[in-house]
């Protein structure tokens, strides 16, 4: 376990204290806070100006009640969040969570990395996060319309194009941010396009926005990969997670020449060693929303599904987390490891545990933490409201490129701050001193605010 500099371990013993039971946010913390030993010795202006300490706390938590009705007449009742991390470098940034897990300590995670993620591409974005612990699954569109317009009904006050911005993420797709964004257009009465992100094409959204974080995890890795004199082609690929991020990350695994042969979700995970069938998984996740054994039934052979276990056991060249945070513990790692996996890129926000990250790195396995290789998705956010501004739209070629573009130049930003700060090769440190380096610049300029 890596000692925390001095002039640092009181600062994360007070978000300890100031934070109580949101055991998420101080491991996102704790691993920036690691890393930036190097930092704060080369620059004591940042410290002399209580920069970490204020960049740790959010400018703004807001905590709200969400009441709806259901099909069957009765009233539910569920808890709303919105965290505006921090807007040194432009409005706050970051999807909307709903999933049953969701509470303050999970939403400050999120929006703390999403800080870095977002000044990591370049792009002249804050970070922020949201959500409820709401669950979509096994609700009729009439019972999620009425949640999402109960929920927008008091998030809509606080966003705004050049205040906060938010996005999707678990549990929210176009049909969420399409009835949040009617809302919104509702109760304002301004079609303020750049107010959300992941819009429907039809009405100001932008081509490659749902394939992105997916396609950019995979950007990322392939640059890792090329780094290492190889690539994809001819290698064998297991994903977690068989949603929005999975899916697309596969896609573009198999497109660069690899096989994907596994891929998961909460009641096990699915073995096709020929290949998962995209278009046939794209069928039952998204469209049909049904669980990954049907997938496994419809198939056939060789396709077989495993009820729970892990989907780390099935032996890969290249492991691509995208599923949820803490899913690939130390255990995981080792078996990866011996499997002879050599690449982990995160899709995923925080998947690996600390533990995790310490059996990859031991082991020289090349790994990329989700604040560089999943930032694709919020770069093409980022892309959707430069459209939305200039009321343009962009081809999915132009679209595409533009995220390569972004991708590669993550990727090498990452590199050049870990070889600067003495850390060679070691994608989390690169990642998180330059994301916070840009932040904390931003931050002095502007003054103690």
């Amino acid at each position: 376990m890596t000692t925390l500099n001095p002039t640092l371990q009181p600062i994360f013993e007070e978000i300890l204290a100031r934070n109580p039971g949101e055991a998420e946010f101080h491991q996102a913390t704790k691993e920036l806070l690691e890393s930036l030993d190097p930092v704060v010795r080369r620059h004591p202006e940042y410290t002399d100006a209580e920069i970490i300490r204020r960049i740790c706390e959010p400018e703004r938590q807001i905590i709200f009640r969400v009441p709806w009705v259901d099909d069957a007449g009765r009233v539910q009742l569920n808890r709303g969040f919105r965290v505006e991390f921090n807007s040194a470098l432009g409005p706050y940034k970051g999807g909307l969570r709903f999933h049953p897990s969701v509470y303050l300590g999970i939403v400050k995670f999120l929006g703390f990395e999403q800080i870095f993620k977002n000044a990591l591409t370049g792009m002249p974005i804050g970070g922020g996060k949201g959500g409820s612990d709401f669950d979509p699954k096994g609700r009729s569109d009439a019972e999620v319309m009425r949640f999402c317009q109960s929920f927008m009904t008091e998030l809509y006050r606080h966003i705004g194009e050049y205040t906060d911005v938010p996005a999707g993420d678990i549990g929210v797709g176009g049909r969420e941010i399409g009835y949040m964004f009617g809302q919104y257009k509702r109760i304002t009465n301004r079609y303020e396009s750049g107010v959300l992100t992941g819009k429907g094409i039809g009405w100001g959204g932008s081509l490659v926005r749902t394939e992105a974080t997916g396609y950019g995890t995979v950007f990322f890795a392939s640059e890792i990969l090329k780094s290492r004199g190889t690539s994809f082609e001819g290698k064998t690929v297991v994903v977690s997670g068989s949603g929005n991020v999975a899916i697309y990350a596969a896609e573009k695994a198999a497109a660069l020449g690899a096989t994907v042969v596994a891929c998961s979700d909460s009641s096990g995970y699915v073995v096709d060693q020929d290949g998962l069938d995209l278009d046939l998984l794209k069928e039952v996740k998204e469209v049909r929303r049904e669980r990954i054994s049907v997938y496994a039934e419809e198939r056939g052979a060789p396709a077989r599904f495993i009820a729970g276990g892990s989907v780390w056991d099935v032996p890969c060249d290249i492991a691509l987390p995208c599923a949820t945070q803490n899913e690939l513990d130390g255990d995981a790692a080792a078996t990866l490891v011996r499997n002879g996996c050599t690449v982990v890129a995160e899709g995923a926000n925080m998947p690996c545990t600390p533990d995790a990250v310490r059996v990859l790195s031991q082991a020289g396995v090349a790994f990329a933490p989700g604040k560089a290789a999943n930032a694709g998705g919020v770069a093409t956010s980022a892309l959707e409201m430069q459209q939305n501004a200039s009321r343009d739209s962009w081809s999915f070629v132009h679209t595409e490129e533009r995220l390569e573009e972004i991708m590669v130049g993550i990727h090498q930003r990452c590199l050049e701050t870990a070889e600067e700060y003495g850390a060679p090769g070691n994608y989390v440190a690169g990642a998180n001193i330059a994301g916070f380096i840009q932040v904390a610049d931003a931050m002095l300029a502007l003054g103690v605010i």
